[in-house]
């Protein structure tokens, strides 16, 4: 298939799921006023800058959040009060956030170029290369800075110099869902999804094959139809990896041997969020569901956030917090999926999930805005 088809039809099926806010869609469900809401406080805000028609999640590492933009701006904030510790302006437009640990911070671009800050001061470290533009936001882990790249690609460098130390690759398919689909690392094991329903496990040192495993498989007559891609981070608790697939299902795998645990049809775009006892998906409707995370066993499902463009869920004790197409943060019950609170931002769309702070969470708004808040 030639590169302009496959870049139409990607195109094509990022307005169709990733929720084009037009007329023609859809109607988003209208919000009510909620009986007894709790509370929710401003702890801080500031301003980082547009993701224009990316998703920009930020990053916590330590006592400070970091957060970047697509005009190539890069900030740290500290996360109890949002004093600005430093801000760059790189020359070149970003097309994801912000990877960080102590020492370190990454960030790519959509010409598949990948740049590594000192975490103190923000003075680029080096620069390198991947073969496609990046959506997800790199991964520090073990002494590498992982990067994966939209033609199903996964590179790893040195966090010092920026030597590439190896890479993972997978034929690409001719049809995907362009949104954020990253990595997850645990211990000595890196996973990630790909299209075709597929889950696999690598050696975080070499990039080795540990095991491969099937979400969910595609069907349908079309090409459209068959698009079953894992859509995400891979979501990880205790001995268990748990992943969803646009057009799929949500599944849950032991790390170790990855064999299956327990399956569910559903949809998403944003992926599957886990805590101790549930996972939580999103839908491509906007229904919010929870599952047992022991059987897949359906515990409740909020559908009054229908067509709102959900992001991902966060675990946050006993509420998960979420945003929509219209900036408002969603409280909702742990073990019901009651509406608790609600706050409102810029009016811009939350896209990422929202982060865990010390004290409450972070949201990054498509327009930039950072918002600490907490119940």
């Amino acid at each position: 298939m030639s590169v302009a088809l496959r870049t139409a039809l990607t195109a094509f099926v990022f307005v169709l799921v990733a929720c084009s806010s037009s007329s023609g869609g859809p109607k988003p469900a209208e919000l009510t006023a909620l009986q007894q809401a709790r509370e929710t406080r401003l702890l801080w805000s500031a301003d980082v800058g547009s993701a224009g028609a990316f998703v920009f999640v930020p990053a916590l590492a330590g006592d400070s959040v970091v957060a970047a933009a697509r005009n190539g701006t890069v900030l740290r904030l500290d996360a109890a009060n949002g004093k600005l510790r430093w801000r760059v302006e790189l020359d070149v437009r970003l097309s994801a956030g912000a990877g960080a640990d102590l020492r370190t911070v990454a960030v790519a671009t959509d010409e598949g170029e990948v740049l590594a800050l000192e975490a103190e001061t923000g003075k680029l470290r080096w620069r390198a290369r991947v073969s496609s533009e990046v959506l997800a936001a790199p991964r520090l882990a073990g002494g590498l800075v992982l990067v994966r790249s939209a033609d199903s690609r996964i590179y790893a460098f040195d966090v010092e110099d920026g030597k590439r130390r190896w890479v993972y690759q997978r034929a690409s398919s001719s049809l995907m869902v362009r949104t954020p689909a990253g990595l997850s690392v645990l211990q000595d094991s890196v996973y990630a999804g790909f299209s075709g329903g597929k889950l696999v496990s690598l050696g975080l040192a070499n990039g080795g094959l540990r095991w491969e495993a099937t979400v969910a498989l595609p069907k349908g007559a079309t090409e459209l139809e068959r698009v079953t891609d894992i859509v995400g981070d891979p979501a990880l608790v205790g001995r268990e990896v748990c992943a969803a697939a646009f057009q799929g299902r949500i599944a849950c795998f032991d790390t170790q041997s990855g064999n299956q645990l327990w399956a569910r049809d559903m949809s998403t775009v944003t992926g599957a969020s886990v805590d101790a006892r549930y996972a939580y998906v999103s839908d491509d409707r906007g229904a919010v569901h929870a599952l047992d995370r022991s059987n897949g066993r359906s515990l409740w499902k909020q559908d009054r956030l229908a067509h709102r463009q959900l992001s991902q869920p966060l675990p946050l004790g006993e509420e998960i917090v979420l945003g929509d197409l219209q900036g408002y943060v969603h409280v909702l019950a742990r073990d019901s999926g009651a509406f608790v609170a609600r706050a409102a931002t810029d009016g811009s769309p939350v896209r990422a999930a929202p982060l865990r702070l010390p004290e409450g969470f972070l949201v990054q708004t498509q327009d930039g805005g950072l918002y600490a808040l907490a119940l």
